[in-house]
């Protein structure tokens, strides 16, 4: 304990209770006159004195300093030994108050004081022991008997003593672990809710990531189809209705994007297809966007779920960069595999941007974010009128040790 032990914070406050309880006996004892001279109270004003103080002492016990331990401690030894050699019949009681020192003791000391302490209360009851009962004249019989009864009884206090001292000592350990099991819950549960909220933030983010990379995609589609359609709508009419029919089919798949990113239940969006079909998917849907067919080269050996996963929306966010920001009139994608990783690469010939100025941007980070979770090295090399190249590398054997997955 780092603070003072008082009646407020004791931890075994029925101690206390029965120490009042023991001194006030002892204390009314010496107060009641006695029939016999040899154990009548001395000087009872100051045995109930040293009662009272010696009750007193416990209700604030010392914690902190060693050399205060050791002056309380002296204090309580010298009121207990006023109490066997001036108290008279109360001195019946005084052996029990050295139970009650032990009791103390070990709230404010180790086990090393505790084990001195309770020595020294056996050594000193044995001196008042011996020193009260030296002057008693017995025959050789009553000898023999007196002698029996005294070695029975030093040797049944000796035991208290030592019962005590264990008692207590298993029952602060038991306390102490306790408080430390308490301690320990409130840290768990500390850290229970800082993953919650973690995990509360990463889900968020992931479907804040989910409606931007298939939403956003979508949504920018349709845009252009609607645009393009607008723009042919007087001039031809028929290939601007193909071009509405496919921003309405667009429509429908953004909507469909709402309502699953909202249930938090969508299944990969590869949708039971090889990421070379979906890629050429996203490729085609560039191409009747923009006029520009996508040159892809994709050479795949077997490729994990959740890297072909990333891999797409991270295809599938270049592209739509490319289809709103790029201008470009040439567009390279290149997906290769090793034996250890996978390496894409995506460059187009557009009027780029400037790094420093487009760094923030969440479809960039939502990128980059992908290939760092699964352990992968993610690079953009642009500049203002040298278009783009976006290089991800990403480990294969990672993924059985940091799985990432988009569902």
């Amino acid at each position: 304990m780092t603070r003072p032990i008082q009646f407020n914070n004791h931890p075994f406050r029925f101690l206390l209770y029965l120490e009042w309880i023991l001194l006030a006996s002892a204390a009314l004892t010496a107060a009641l006159p006695s029939h016999s001279y040899r154990f009548q109270t001395k000087f009872p004003e100051l045995t109930i004195c040293s009662l009272t103080l010696f009750g007193l002492m416990g209700l604030r016990l010392p914690t902190r300093n060693h050399i205060t331990k050791i002056f309380y401690t002296a204090a309580e030894i010298f009121l207990i030994l006023i109490t066997g050699f001036f108290g008279g019949r109360t001195a019946r009681l005084f052996p029990f108050l050295y139970v009650i020192l032990v009791t103390r003791s070990c709230l404010i000391f180790q086990l090393p004081g505790r084990l001195v302490v309770t020595a020294l209360s056996f050594i000193l009851f044995l001196i008042t022991f011996r020193k009260r009962f030296a002057r008693i004249a017995l025959s050789p019989a009553s000898q023999e008997r007196f002698l029996f009864f005294t070695l029975s009884f030093v040797l049944v206090f000796g035991l208290a003593l030592l019962f005590v001292l264990l008692l207590m000592n298993a029952v602060i350990s038991e306390r102490q672990s306790r408080e430390k099991l308490a301690i320990a819950n409130e840290k768990l549960r500390q850290y229970a809710l800082q993953i919650e909220n973690q995990a509360t933030l990463e889900e968020r983010n992931r479907i804040a990531r989910e409606i931007h990379d298939s939403l956003g995609h979508s949504l920018t589609a349709l845009n252009l189809q609607l645009e393009t359609g607008l723009k042919l709508w007087q001039s031809n009419p028929i290939k601007a209705q193909a071009f509405l029919a496919k921003a309405k089919e667009l429509g429908s798949k953004a909507l469909q994007d709402v309502r699953e990113s909202v249930s938090t239940m969508r299944s990969h969006p590869l949708q039971e297809q090889s990421l070379e079909q979906a890629i050429a998917s996203l490729a085609e849907n560039v191409q009747r966007s923009t006029g520009v067919a996508p040159i892809c080269q994709i050479h795949l050996s077997y490729v994990p779920v959740e890297i072909s996963t990333a891999i797409y929306r991270i295809v599938q966010e270049s592209f739509t960069n490319i289809c709103k920001y790029a201008q470009a009139t040439e567009i390279k994608l290149e997906i290769t595999t090793t034996k250890n990783s996978l390496q894409l690469t995506i460059s187009d010939n557009g009027i780029g941007f400037d790094l420093t100025q487009n760094t923030t941007g969440f479809g960039l980070q939502s990128m980059r974010d992908r290939t760092l979770a699964l352990g992968g090295y993610f690079n953009i090399n642009s500049a203002p009128g040298s278009g783009c190249k976006i290089t991800a590398t990403i480990p294969l054997y990672r993924s059985l040790l940091t799985p990432f997955g988009d569902s």
